[in-house]
């Protein structure tokens, strides 16, 4: 897998980071090669960027199915 070459770049520009944290680099390089990736990471892994990055380096719509909302309500209905 080859990483494109303004990948970096546009990390520091959008977000200015000069890094990635984790498997953030590997997820977003699958996703810039339009793979459909499944991402499951903790609180503060870093997933937002997983799904921002490429939706700005790319054109189109990004289209992200969150469950924070369901995982939430969950989370009331045990506690009850």
């Amino acid at each position: 897998m080859s990483t494109p070459p303004d990948i970096h770049e546009a990390l520091k520009y959008h977000f200015g980071f000069g890094k990635f944290k984790g498997d953030q680099q590997a997820i977003i390089e699958s996703l810039l090669d339009g793979n459909d990736v499944f991402v499951l990471m903790p609180t503060g892994g870093g997933k937002s960027l997983c799904y921002q990055l490429p939706a700005l380096m790319s054109e189109g719509t990004a289209v992200v199915i969150s469950p924070l909302i369901a995982l939430m309500k969950n989370q009331v209905d045990a506690m009850r």
